[in-house]
């Protein structure tokens, strides 16, 4: 189901000034992926981990290119019942777009698919105590309609933010 959504939210963003010859799913260019961008879906083999209170359920609000070859992934999530802003640097491993980051495990974070000005997608692959989780992520850039005027804050209310309808 959540993969379902997730196909549903990536058909619904490109539907809006989508080149399919712009489409990116090798040798990314980093530095055009710095930048503000909104978490639209998320999906993963366990939906505990992304659900409410979920250690994976992260919403992002910017994204870096280091000098080193790094990502600073600026994210919003629950820390007690309290939203925060966390940064988090991933180092870049020898694959193309692949960075890895210890949280809450071993993590490999793949850049799947962009076209650097709509959406970006990510595969995260967490392996904690021998479990491997997979999760994938869907992001929208601001200038496409998707901003802090589409989201209200609910940290109250066990989560971040929540789009609204």
């Amino acid at each position: 189901m959540a993969l379902l959504l997730l196909s549903l939210g990536l058909s619904l963003v490109s539907a809006q000034e989508l080149n399919p010859r712009a489409i990116v799913r090798k040798s990314y260019d980093m530095a055009k992926v710095s930048g503000v961008w909104y978490s639209v879906s998320m999906a993963s083999d366990d939906m505990k981990r992304i659900e409410e209170n979920g250690d994976l359920r992260v919403f992002i609000r910017n994204i870096e290119s280091l000098k080193d070859g790094g990502l600073r992934f600026h994210f919003l999530f629950m820390v007690h019942g309290e939203c925060v802003q966390v940064a988090m640097v991933c180092e870049r491993t020898e694959k193309d777009g692949e960075y890895a980051v210890s949280y809450e495990g071993d993590n490999k974070v793949l850049l799947l698919e962009t076209d650097y000005k709509l959406y970006i997608t990510f595969h995260l692959r967490n392996i904690r105590n021998g479990t491997d989780t997979n999760v994938l992520a869907l992001y929208v850039c601001r200038k496409y309609g998707l901003g802090p005027q589409n989201i209200i804050s609910l940290s109250n209310q066990n989560t971040c933010f929540k789009y609204k309808k």
